[in-house]
């Protein structure tokens, strides 16, 4: 199965957005409540930094948009490699993080060579959940077998 876009997300999520946080987010997160010890803060801001001056910095972002960014997989790549020390301080401080692949993001609102930003649904639906239908369960509680 191919995908094309990509995106490192955590549990917790933005007041914003509604929508769970970023890489970036989670890990100046960190910082910013003195879980990092120093040197790993000193590591992150420059990975920070390489992606200030590599990845375009999406306006919808800089205006603080209920948008949500993805890596596209066919160039992300370099992206991807110079991410991988993040990811080893969100495990490093046992941070739990999601590495989710889609092909249906959303409303795409931006677009550059190495990502897209799609805008965050104005109404989060909150649906019920279905009734079990494990056969387990109903021979647990007695319910007629086929």
């Amino acid at each position: 199965m191919h995908f094309k876009y990509v995106r490192i997300q955590g549990q917790e999520l933005a007041e914003n957005t509604m929508y769970a946080k970023g890489v970036f987010s989670m890990c100046w997160q960190l910082i910013q409540n003195d879980v990092m010890d120093e040197e790993d803060a000193e590591l992150y801001k420059e990975i920070d930094s390489w992606f200030a001056e590599n990845l375009p910095w999406p306006p919808q972002c800089k205006n603080q948009e209920k948008v949500v960014c993805f890596f596209k997989t066919e160039n992300s790549e370099e992206m991807m490699k110079m991410i991988r020390p993040a990811l080893w301080l969100l495990e490093r401080y046992h941070h739990p993080y999601y590495v989710v692949y889609t092909n249906t993001p959303g409303e795409i609102v931006y677009e550059d060579q190495y990502q897209i930003v799609v805008k965050v649904p104005g109404v989060l639906q909150i649906d019920r959940v279905q009734e079990s239908w494990s056969p387990e369960e109903e021979e647990e509680t007695g319910a007629e077998q086929i």
